[in-house]
């Protein structure tokens, strides 16, 4: 099988001496004779997750994982990269047919509140955000695209926070819907991100019953919500009509699955089984450094992609 990202003199140089040469050479020679991998969910990397394998250009990193048999991508990053990097990574995606994952819509607060508080200085940053984040998305054929709320305003009952988030939110899908595009809402644990004002699934639920539009759904990041609810395939399927997206990292360390608590092949199995069609975002650290660390990456997901 040809594989674009190893071939590449960018992928080597710089990297072949210090990353030990024979061996990083062995393990490229021996992942370009394996069969691409079908997975049964559309798992989406990051960039800088197989650097080392594939090299530092953004564009034979996304060949790479396409190499690997990843049919998505994500870039939490996207909207802050140039306008041509935009472009290249969109024709790259369309090239090997790989779903545009989300990527982070707005400036994110937090540490002060912003979209709790009410104010209209706030709220019209936040939606000018959203206008560019359109036309981002477009650049890349996107679907989603991720929100956090913000933080928490203590000077003002969770309910009125409540209400201005929703409203807020409503006004930000009217501009969303024409386009067919999803904001998706993530709930962020109390131990990494302490004070935040989204933090369980049932919460986004109600906002996104309030919100009721098809451009307002739930990011359901799988590492968040062991930390801060666990009870995970119960709260999933509680919250299924409203989840748009999935997130991935083991518990503790938020590394790649296997390497914590969070039994994901039987939380893959029942996504699959519930005939999820969208994306599940890699959003996490290597357990590992180097190229065996990024080797761990895929055959964690190998593993436990094999539920049939």
């Amino acid at each position: 099988m040809k594989r674009r990202s190893f071939i590449q003199k960018g992928a080597l140089s710089g990297s072949f001496l210090a990353l030990g040469g024979p061996e990083l050479f062995a393990m490229q020679h021996r992942l370009a004779a394996m069969p691409k991998h079908h997975f049964n969910l559309n798992y989406a990397p990051h960039l800088g997750m197989f650097k080392n394998l594939a090299g530092d250009d953004p564009i034979a990193q996304i060949n790479f994982m396409a190499d690997q048999g990843f049919t998505a991508f994500e870039d939490n990053e996207m909207r802050n990269r140039p306008v041509d990097v935009q472009n290249k990574i969109g024709a790259a995606l369309q090239k090997h047919s790989m779903q545009m994952g989300v990527f982070v819509a707005h400036k994110i607060y937090w540490t002060a509140p912003n979209l709790t508080s009410g104010k209209q200085d706030l709220r019209a940053e936040f939606l000018a955000d959203i206008k560019a984040s359109i036309e981002v998305a477009k650049r890349v054929n996107a679907k989603w695209m991720t929100v956090v709320p913000g933080y928490v305003d203590m000077t003002q009952d969770i309910n009125y926070q409540t209400a201005h988030v929703v409203e807020t939110l409503q006004q930000a899908s009217a501009l969303l819907e024409p386009h067919g595009l999803t904001m998706v809402l993530e709930p962020l644990n109390f131990f990494n991100h302490p004070g935040l004002f989204l933090k369980e699934s049932p919460q986004a639920y109600q906002i996104c019953k309030a919100v009721d539009s098809p451009a307002c759904k739930i990011l359901f990041d799988v590492y968040h919500q062991q930390i801060q609810e666990g009870n995970l395939i119960p709260n999933i399927d509680v919250c299924w009509e409203e989840i748009g997206y999935f997130q991935m990292g083991d518990n503790p360390g938020r590394k790649e699955p296997t390497t914590g608590e969070i039994n994901y092949k039987n939380i893959f199995k029942h996504i699959h089984q519930k005939g999820f069609k969208g994306v599940l975002g890699m959003e996490h650290g290597n357990s590992m450094p180097g190229p065996k660390g990024e080797q761990a990456v895929i055959d964690a997901y190998v593993s436990c992609d094999d539920f049939l």
